[in-house]
């Protein structure tokens, strides 16, 4: 398979370096095209991997259909991942299929609020813009893998994984992310795409329930404190609007009467966020005046960029999916999650802890694609595939899932059998 990367930021650029160390002698990934608005940022990444025939760098701008389509044509690629910022996303989505080509991201197209009624109403979801489009992927038989990070992505393999072999029947998804990473010098920044993160925080957030459908509340609502494994510890966690909560109740059966996505952010960086928005710093579509920039894009430049400071990081990052059902007649509870440490995923890939977390998991994806595990054709998120060979390859990646039973009435009945089991086997 050819792949052609659109965007050699953080997440592109590490997605090139696992590929290299996963598949190195390229037997299911022949050619990897580095393309970038920046040409000298490919190039560098080219050198780093050491083959530019196999990772030829290119220049791109990825607002300009035309040369990403005279790469597409150069190179001939069977499959565009976009590691660009959201913003972009229809356009190159739509690039890939005016070409004919597969497509991957790791998020969906943008949502817009209710014009009168944001934080109660949905106007225009996360993801609406692709799913709507389904039915002529599918008729041109081609496959578009929408939201194929961490989360999203993993976190909706493993709610699916999770359905499929720990429920009979299911009451709640929530997907949570976490992480106790301090960085040395800075009271506060971004571990993630600025841009997107003042988009994905000031937006209403989504829930969605059975009986309601999709409705939004206000950012930074319904806070939890939830206990992380690998001693990150006790998080407040708030509602935040993500992916996951538009995804999931498409496909997530046994009866699942609730999703919602909750994130740690820290009173520190909530504080931020929210002055940002008082003086007007989040808005994406008014001009500075002289400029050519936004002030959320002024914003993104003049902070200190997630990549600038990874060598300054510490700690660990966690996101997974706690669903809670029944099983057996017995009240469940599981959390099963991925962790990174940033010390380690810098040692291992150059990459800070969010990036690196999240660019595993497009290059597993696209390896079930390439060996036609996963195939289809339309508009697909993740959980629609067979959860089973991508939690297998994660543990071949060295890519770290873990399993909490929680305290329910399984686990204590579970807890009873081990405790017993000596017992009945002397």
């Amino acid at each position: 398979m050819k792949v052609l990367i659109i965007g050699t930021g953080g997440v592109g650029s590490a997605v090139a370096k696992i590929v290299k160390e996963r598949d190195p002698k390229g037997e299911w990934i022949e050619q990897m095209v580095l393309s970038n608005r920046t040409l000298s940022r490919a190039e560098k990444l080219s050198e780093i991997l050491g083959d530019p025939k196999r990772f030829p760098p290119e220049q791109v701008d990825a607002k300009n259909k035309e040369e990403i389509i005279r790469l597409i044509e150069k190179y001939d690629v069977d499959l565009i991942f976009n590691g660009c910022d959201p913003s972009l996303n229809e356009s190159i989505f739509d690039t890939a299929f005016q070409c004919n080509k597969n497509y991957m991201d790791t998020a969906t197209t943008l949502s817009v609020p209710h014009p009168e009624d944001p934080y109660n109403k949905t106007n225009i979801k996360m993801g609406d813009y692709q799913f709507e489009r389904h039915e002529a992927w599918k008729q041109k038989e081609l496959m578009a893998l929408i939201g194929m990070g961490i989360d999203p992505g993993a976190a909706n393999v493993f709610a699916r994984y999770a359905e499929k072999h720990f429920f009979d029947e299911i009451e709640e998804i929530s997907i949570k992310d976490g992480g106790n990473i301090v960085v040395e010098g800075y009271d506060v920044t971004f571990g993630f795409s600025i841009w997107t993160s003042i988009d994905e925080c000031l937006n209403p957030p989504f829930l969605w329930e059975k009986e309601k459908g999709w409705y939004t509340k206000e950012p930074f609502t319904d806070k939890e404190v939830f206990n992380f494994p690998a001693g990150i510890g006790e998080q407040e966690l708030v509602n935040v609007e993500h992916e996951e909560v538009v995804m999931l109740p498409r496909h997530i059966g046994k009866g699942c009467k609730k999703v919602t996505f909750k994130y740690g952010l820290g009173d520190d960086f909530i504080k931020l966020l929210k002055d940002i928005r008082a003086l007007n710093l989040d808005d994406k579509h008014t001009k500075v005046e002289g400029t050519d920039f936004t002030p959320r894009d002024l914003v993104a430049k003049i902070a200190p960029s997630p990549t600038e400071v990874a060598d300054k990081m510490k700690g660990k990052v966690c996101v997974g999916a706690y669903v809670s059902g029944k099983k057996d007649g017995y009240e469940r509870k599981v959390f099963i999650y991925q962790v990174t440490d940033n010390e380690e995923i810098m040692t291992r890939i150059g990459s800070q802890a969010v990036v690196g977390q999240t660019a595993f998991n497009p290059v597993i994806a696209m390896e079930l694609i390439a060996k036609g595990t996963w195939k289809g054709n339309g508009v697909f998120c993740p959980e629609e595939f067979d959860p089973d060979p991508y939690i297998k390859l994660m543990g071949e990646y060295d890519y770290y899932a873990g399993l909490m039973e929680m305290d329910s009435e399984y686990k204590r009945m579970l807890d009873k059998k081990i405790l017993e089991a000596p017992l009945y086997n002397e």
